[in-house]
């Protein structure tokens, strides 16, 4: 007795739970009929680089309330396909236009030109790249190095851009001194006309070098050139002593020996006159008119 009406109980509550289950799933059916439906969107079926071009693999239709949908989000797989990626999307993230390049502006890097801007590369080491840390995305000061005045002058450093965007990294292959092909790191960085020209004047005319900073650090400086002279603690060298000019000795002119005293005699031999000098130890003198 006890036993069936145990399982009586227990048909009971199985029958008056699937009611109750049906009842709450038809009201939920009922509420989304009279409310607002969702709203298929584009969300990006994998990670989609910078510069790739929409495929048909790449995305994926989800339906989410409208309410909640981004403003620029696209409605249509055909308004997405075929356009370049200028900022990098995450596997499931919607598909907005403004990480998008215009219906005509192609794929690869002149999508990720503005307009009114220009893209240069310039070849870079590990010490002018900052050791790799220059990257697409961040943001850099270029300094030049060289001799305005030309050889002979003094050497200087200074910023001839700031706060530039790097929208590319990659490598180029180029010829070495040698002949060999080698591979040469390069960065582009994003400019404008003006700053285009000045690039290209500062890697004919001297060395640049890439200072990377932060990117909500924006604050422009107007730094003066620093000059070789100003690294070194120049000492000045002391002062040489004037020359000494040392006076000669005038030469005096020998004084000529005062004559001694002398006697003439003068001997005649015949017609002939002969003068003879001596001195006063009776010794002949021999002078302009007197013969030894």
């Amino acid at each position: 007795m006890n036993r069936t009406r145990l399982m009586m109980i227990g048909f009971v509550a199985l029958a008056l739970g699937a009611f109750v289950s049906f009842a709450v799933y038809r009201n939920l059916q009922s509420r989304g009929a009279g409310g607002q439906p969702g709203m298929e969107v584009i969300v990006a079926a994998d990670n989609i680089p910078v510069g790739a071009k929409i495929e048909e693999k790449d995305l994926q239709i989800v339906r989410y309330p409208a309410d909640n949908l981004p403003p620029n989000s696209p409605r249509s797989r055909a308004s997405v396909l075929g356009r370049g990626v200028i900022l990098p999307i995450s596997k499931g993230e919607f598909i907005l236009l403004n990480k998008l390049a215009g219906p005509n502006a192609g794929s690869g890097l002149p999508a990720l030109i503005p307009p009114g801007m220009r893209a240069m590369s310039v070849r870079v080491n590990e010490v002018v790249g900052v050791a790799g840390f220059v990257q697409p995305g961040t943001r850099v000061d270029v300094l030049v190095t060289g001799t305005p005045g030309g050889a002979g002058e003094e050497e200087q450093t200074t910023t001839v851009l700031e706060n530039v965007e790097v929208i590319a990294s990659g490598q180029r292959m180029e010829r070495s001194q040698t002949g060999e092909a080698q591979i040469a790191p390069v960065i582009t960085l994003l400019v404008s006309p003006d700053d285009a020209q000045k690039l290209t004047l500062a890697t004919a005319r001297g060395r640049i070098q890439l200072a990377l900073r932060n990117p909500l650090d924006a604050k422009p400086l107007d730094l003066p050139a620093t000059r070789s002279g100003t690294l070194f603690k120049v000492v000045a060298a002391p002062a040489k002593p004037a020359p000494v000019r040392l006076r000669s000795k005038p030469v005096s002119a020998k004084p000529e020996a005062a004559p001694s005293s002398t006697i003439q005699v003068e001997v005649y031999r015949g017609s002939k006159k002969d003068i003879k000098n001596f001195d006063e130890n009776n010794n002949v003198v021999t002078g302009p008119q007197g013969k030894k």
